[in-house]
């Protein structure tokens, strides 16, 4: 009587999968959209789907430069400025970059420089006579974000804010202010991540620590 040998199927080694990419910023895949439409001649259509990127970082963009520029004259300023910066130098866009983190810092060194330039001519400004002073310009009608500094809470914060180190200042504004992540604030300012977080900690341990000394 023969036996039957009974062998085992081997299956083959399934072949590794790679690590699917990570999704694309919706606002990072439209500059590079942009980029492209520049690149190709068709600016026209470039403006128009800048308009877009407009809309989605508008109210951010003036939240940031507000915390800088404490003016709304000059918020406006810088804001418009590092738009129409973003969308002349739009070809020199790294697509590896996410956009956000590119223009906030477009937008963070607009508002330094105008804030240099603002100290620089009230050093020469002369007082005006009280007999010729101009009269003061009607404000405009108060954001969200302007009432709520507007606020009792809100003016200390915002003056505890200003009691911080430079450097924590800048970290503190794009992080809580700015709505980025510690990865994305260290590529904008061009430090590592374990710094950004370092200083983060020490803004927020620095204003719990001014704000209980003023209740």
């Amino acid at each position: 009587m023969s036996r039957t040998t009974s062998r085992r199927t081997i299956a083959p080694a399934a072949a590794a999968q790679p690590a699917p990419a990570a999704p694309v910023a919706r606002d990072s895949a439209l500059a590079a959209e942009i980029k492209a439409l520049v690149l190709a001649g068709k600016r026209d259509s470039a403006r128009e789907r800048f308009a877009e990127l407009v809309a989605v970082h508008q109210r951010r963009a003036t939240r940031i430069a507000y915390q800088y520029l404490r003016d709304v004259h000059d918020v406006d300023e810088a804001v418009q400025d590092a738009f129409v910066k973003v969308f002349a130098h739009m070809t020199s866009y790294r697509e590896e970059l996410p956009f956000d983190v590119w223009f906030t810092r477009i937008l963070v060194n607009g508002c330094l420089d105008l804030r240099k330039s603002r100290a620089r001519r009230l050093r020469w400004v002369l007082p005006t006579p009280a007999d010729t002073a101009p009269p003061e310009p009607v404000a405009p009608q108060p954001s969200p974000e302007e009432r709520l500094l507007a606020s009792e809470r809100g003016r200390r914060i915002a003056a505890a804010v200003e009691q911080l180190p430079e450097r924590q200042r800048v970290v503190f504004t794009l992080c809580q202010i700015g709505e980025q992540t510690t990865s994305e604030v260290s590529q904008a300012l061009g430090l590592r991540e374990a710094t950004v977080r370092v200083h983060l900690f020490r803004a927020v341990r620095k204003l719990r620590a001014l704000l209980e000394r003023e209740r």
